[in-house]
């Protein structure tokens, strides 16, 4: 296993990973706007055909009805909370891993990485929750008809007047049901990549630009296969009106499978694995590049 660079620095990871989730999200959102609404979309009465074929066609139909601002709409909460959240995400990392450490030079397991990426899935999810919330409600509402919300801080001042904190917050079991082994499974894949690739003798340091975007791509997909079926569940419930689910994610998923089939857990399969590779592949290489400018800049923290 090639060496991983010492000493881990909390903080360099945190502003490094906000670079890093500003970077994913102007090159994924359009694409996680096609995903909430084909697994959002209601389900065909007989005889009525759905509302959208697949990715591409919701992709096309988007397009026609709203423009390119369509595929963008709901970014500005994601945008707001990416910056804190995936700093957070890459700071959680980072002292997950400086926990498990007896020394500043030890080397850590893949099992051990696992476990310090599941850490940073429950950091993130304080801010992860309503900014999913949020973004959800604003991008199936277009696709509905209906304008229920002018924006994203009109929507949070609603969903708090009607539910108070809860109503935000709506949700949060299922986000920590899909971020914690989902972010495990992110920084594992994505180190155990970067040292596949590193070149004997080299340091993981000085990894190639598209050899970092080969590893945080591949990262995205891994993250997502075990993401997708709680992201169904998810979506469903956060979008839902209130009281539908009263048991929560239980009701969703009985009703999910006994109305559309095991397989209506991985909806929107496509349209995610489309984004992950470039969405996660920019959000590595962001982080890269800022750690590098930081540990320019000081060298000492």
């Amino acid at each position: 296993m090639a060496k991983q660079p010492q000493p881990i620095s909390p903080v360099k990871n945190f502003f490094a990973g906000g670079f890093g989730g500003v970077c994913l999200v102007f090159v994924g959102h359009p694409l996680d706007t096609i995903k909430v609404r084909l697994q959002t979309q209601p389900k065909p009465q007989p005889g009525q055909t759905p509302l959208y074929s697949g990715t591409f066609d919701c992709f096309r139909k988007t397009l026609i009805r709203e423009g390119v601002r369509g595929l963008y709409r709901g970014m500005a909460a994601p945008i707001i909370g990416v910056t804190p959240m995936y700093a957070v995400c890459f700071f959680g990392f980072s002292l997950g891993k400086r926990l498990q450490q007896r020394k500043p030079d030890d080397v850590l397991t893949y099992p051990q990485l696992f476990a310090a990426g599941m850490l940073s899935g429950v950091f993130t999810t304080v801010i992860m929750a309503p900014g999913e919330r949020i973004k959800c409600l604003l991008q199936i509402q277009a696709a509905t008809g209906e304008t229920k919300y002018s924006g994203s801080l009109d929507c949070a001042k609603q969903l708090y007047r009607e539910a108070g904190i809860r109503g935000v917050y709506r949700g949060t079991v299922l986000t920590l049901m899909r971020d914690v082994p989902a972010s495990g499974m992110y920084f594992m894949t994505y180190e155990w990549l970067k040292n596949i690739l590193t070149p004997q003798g080299k340091s993981v340091s000085d990894l190639s630009v598209p050899r970092i975007l080969c590893a945080g791509g591949l990262a995205g997909i891994f993250n997502w296969v075990v993401a997708i079926p709680p992201d169904v569940l998810k979506s469903r419930f956060q979008t839902a009106p209130a009281g539908k689910y009263p048991n929560g994610f239980r009701d969703v998923l009985r009703e999910l499978i006994r109305e559309e089939g095991v397989a209506s857990l991985y909806k929107g399969f496509t349209a995610v694995m489309i984004r992950a590779f470039p969405a996660n592949a920019a959000c590595f290489l962001g982080f890269e590049v800022a750690m590098k400018f930081l540990n320019w800049i000081a060298p000492g923290i």
